[in-house]
């Protein structure tokens, strides 16, 4: 397999595992806060099958993968009933907020265990460490290379999305969490962007350089870790 086909599917496997591990933990969390609506539908789960949205799971990044942008998606929304939960307005926060926790926690193990391989042995270091300088596939036939690419890309996509997530556009995650801190009517207004939610955020990622405002600074912290 060549290092670029590797490194797509690496990619790709990854953001699979991030929007699953993303959507199931709004799914719990919002069966913790009494609403199961998510969970009579077998949204509380890793298979990639109950969460797959051609558009945004497929196509979306595919399409920024192949631009060299940072890999974006989303899956399908995990239904939540807002009249179930026991503190609406608190538990919304808390069910919102819950999956980019998701994606910040799965980054922390990915670096941990690359971590782990890196102290492991002479060839794990290399490997992990030039990963942290070039983010790229590491050389053909490395014993660690596919295992590390794939943490690295899990790590990098999982911080992504979990940033990414917490933006205060509509529908996103973090316009949850804005919305409800307003005042009613300026809240019904906030929401109703959320039919725009799409073109505010290509606009955004066209005229904000994210990845270096963002993403980039986050995912160096990171790397600082992996290199010493």
């Amino acid at each position: 397999m060549s290092e670029t086909a590797l490194f797509f599917l690496s990619s790709f496997l990854a953001f699979l595992f991030a929007i699953c591990v993303h959507e199931s933990a709004h799914a719990l969390a919002a069966d913790r806060c009494g609403d199961p609506t998510a969970r009579l539908l077998g949204r509380i789960s890793l298979n990639p099958l109950r969460h797959i949205e051609l558009f945004g799971t497929i196509v979306i990044p595919a399409v920024t993968a192949v631009s060299g942008l940072p890999m974006i998606g989303w899956a399908k929304p995990t239904p939540v009933d807002p009249s179930r939960l026991r503190r609406p307005r608190w538990d919304d926060m808390l069910v919102s907020a819950a999956g980019p926790a998701s994606n910040f926690l799965t980054a922390l193990v990915a670096v941990g265990i690359l971590a782990g391989i890196r102290s492991g042995s002479a060839e794990g270091a290399a490997v992990v460490e030039s990963l942290a300088w070039t983010g790229s596939a590491p050389p053909p036939g490395s014993a660690f290379g596919a295992v590390a690419l794939l943490l690295y890309r899990l790590l990098t996509i999982s911080l992504v999305l979990g940033i990414f997530n917490l933006l205060p556009v509509p529908p996103l995650d973090g316009s949850h969490i804005v919305g409800q801190l307003l005042p009613e009517r300026a809240r019904a207004l906030y929401r109703s962007a959320g039919q725009y939610g799409f073109l505010i955020l290509l606009v955004i990622f066209w005229y904000t350089p994210l990845d270096e405002k963002l993403f980039r600074p986050a995912m160096d912290l990171f790397n600082k870790v992996l290199r010493h």
